[in-house]
């Protein structure tokens, strides 16, 4: 019998997939659920499994783009399996060695014109200089070392390096971040707002409470558990931030379900932790980890990603002082964390060092104001600059569940 694979819906909306990449070869054994294929939707990466063992015949090329129900693949579910294992290499013949060359005792050479001597040829190597862009100043017009030393390139010459060049096709996903970048550029009246946060505070509660926290939780205490309950309480006293344009009208959501960038192998990911205004410290960071795991290992589902109201942007791990985070469509707002590095400030009269981070929130002046937007990245830098009040109601260990 032979089954026909088609292409799955991965999620609603979605009527195209692109093939990524075939993980098998035509006319390999399968096994059932075994993964034989990657497949790009405009949203993620997901993996297509067999549906039945058999010899597998592949319909489609990667990169082609195929329809949501089309057949990729063919199995012949009454193929056996292989009885043998590995196939094993024939032999490598083993060539016998050449005899090394004979070398001969060095005679006198005479240079001819416009010909380096050693020493300059070794400079101009260094350099990337042709030699016959060089006037040699030496008997019989040799250069000579000191011609080397002073030689410099010719303006839009092209050095001795490699200058090669290659196309790839972008993904089905990167597109689709790219269109949608464009979008938000194109639709959204986006301005940004900027701010610098002491971190000291979370960093002196982290010290502290750190090794019990993941010994006791199984995750680590990070920044983003702190940087989304802040979030989250900024929503609260500025809801036209948890806002977004829908036609003439303005919705706006009474639950915070914020949205995370993380890098996976794919691209850019966009995971959602929902309805984060129930959840703990524990709770945000075992979703953190929970989301970028998926992420970075390509199991990501469409749903996962699918219905923030706002973003927060971590930047700061790749080394980012500050920039200008690019709305999330259809949100408003997005929040982008930079790298923290110890400055000068002034605190109570004094000038002390402290772990310094830059924040910017852009935001779609078309419905948040320029008070509102301020005002919400204020209140985020008064959470982080005072969590153990304004994040953990007094009390670090019942915050923390320790």
């Amino acid at each position: 019998m032979v089954l026909e694979m088609k292409v799955p819906s991965p999620g609603e909306s979605i009527t195209e997939v692109e093939i990524a990449q075939w993980l098998v070869e035509d006319g390999d054994y399968v096994e059932k659920d075994q993964a034989i294929a990657e497949v790009d939707s405009d949203k993620a990466t997901l993996e297509l499994p067999a549906e039945a063992s058999g010899v597998i015949t592949l319909k489609a090329e990667e990169g082609d783009a195929v329809e949501v129900g089309a057949v990729v693949c063919l199995i012949d579910t009454a193929a056996e399996a292989p009885a043998g294992g590995i196939k094993e290499e024939a032999p490598v013949e083993k060539k016998e060695e050449a005899p090394a060359p004979k070398v001969e005792a060095p005679v006198a050479k005479t240079y001819a014109s416009g010909t380096p001597s050693p020493a300059a040829k070794k400079i101009l190597d260094e350099k990337g200089i042709d030699a016959s862009q060089v006037s040699g100043s030496g008997r019989d017009g040799r250069i000579t070392k000191e011609d080397a030393v002073q030689a410099t390139p010719s303006m839009g010459t092209p050095g001795p390096g490699a200058r090669g060049e290659s196309r790839t096709k972008l993904s089905m996903l990167r597109r689709k971040v790219a269109e949608r970048l464009v979008e938000a550029k194109n639709t959204t009246a986006m301005l940004t707002t900027f701010n610098e946060v002491n971190m000291q505070p979370i960093f002196d509660i982290r010290k502290e409470y750190k090794e019990a926290f993941k010994a006791k939780h199984g995750v680590s205490l990070g920044f983003m558990s702190f940087f989304t309950l802040a979030v989250v309480r900024a929503l609260e006293l500025y809801p036209a931030v948890n806002s977004m344009i829908d036609g003439k009208e303005m919705l706006t959501f009474d639950y915070k379900d914020i949205s995370i960038a993380v890098s996976g192998p794919k691209g850019l990911m966009v995971p959602v932790i929902r309805n984060a205004e129930n959840l703990s410290f524990r709770g945000v960071e075992s979703e953190v980890k929970r989301l970028a795991i998926r992420a970075r290992d390509g199991q990501i589902t469409v749903d996962e990603m699918t219905g923030g109201t706002f973003t927060i942007s971590n930047g700061g791990v790749f080394g980012s002082m500050l920039s200008t985070p690019i709305i999330n469509p259809p949100q408003s707002g997005i929040l982008g964390m930079h790298n923290i590095v110890e400055r000068p400030i002034v605190k109570d009269g004094q000038i002390i060092i402290a772990p310094i981070m830059f924040v910017a929130l852009s935001y779609d002046h078309r419905i948040i104001d320029g008070k509102e937007s301020v005002g919400f990245l204020v209140a985020v830098k008064e959470a982080l600059e005072d969590p153990i009040n304004l994040l953990m109601n007094g009390d670090i260990k019942k915050a923390l569940e320790m």
